[in-house]
Order: structure tokens, then C-alpha cells, then sequence
């Protein structure tokens, strides 16, 4: 279950990665936070984003309403 949840619907990249990291660098290591998001662009922004911070892409999912929801657990 994640800890915060961030509704980044209908920004465009790189606004919902920025404002994932300003919300991560606000939690605690382990915590989780969900993020949703439309932008197709989304799915590759957040894996090469947990890559390169070493945060933890823990799950992606395809809601209903053409929206991803990622849960990221904060390194």
C-alpha cells in the first residue's frame, strides 16, 4: 500500500517525473509513493528515472481510464 499518492493526469513530460522526485525527496527511504499519470510518455520517463536515482520501480499499473498508475519505493 504506498504511503503518498501523486495524480500527475494530463501533465506532460517531464512534469509528473519532476514532481515524483520533489515528492519522493520529501519521504522517507522505503516509504512508497503511487503516481498517476496519462502521458504515454510516462512508462519509459519513470523506468530510466528510477534507474538513474536508484529508487525502486516496485509496480505499473493500466487503470481504466487510460491512465498508469507506478508505485516507486524511495531508495
Amino acid at each position: 500500500m504506498p504511503h503518498q499518492h501523486l495524480d500527475a493526469r494530463d501533465l506532460k513530460c517531464p512534469l509528473p517525473v519532476l514532481k515524483a522526485r520533489k515528492r519522493l525527496s520529501a519521504m522517507a527511504s522505503g516509504e512508497v509513493l503511487a503516481v498517476t499519470a496519462t502521458d504515454p510518455a510516462a512508462a519509459a520517463d519513470f523506468a530510466a528515472f528510477c534507474d538513474a536515482t536508484g529508487h525502486d520501480l516496485v509496480e505499473t499499473r493500466q487503470e481504466v481510464d487510460q491512465a498508469r498508475t507506478f508505485l516507486i519505493r524511495r531508495r
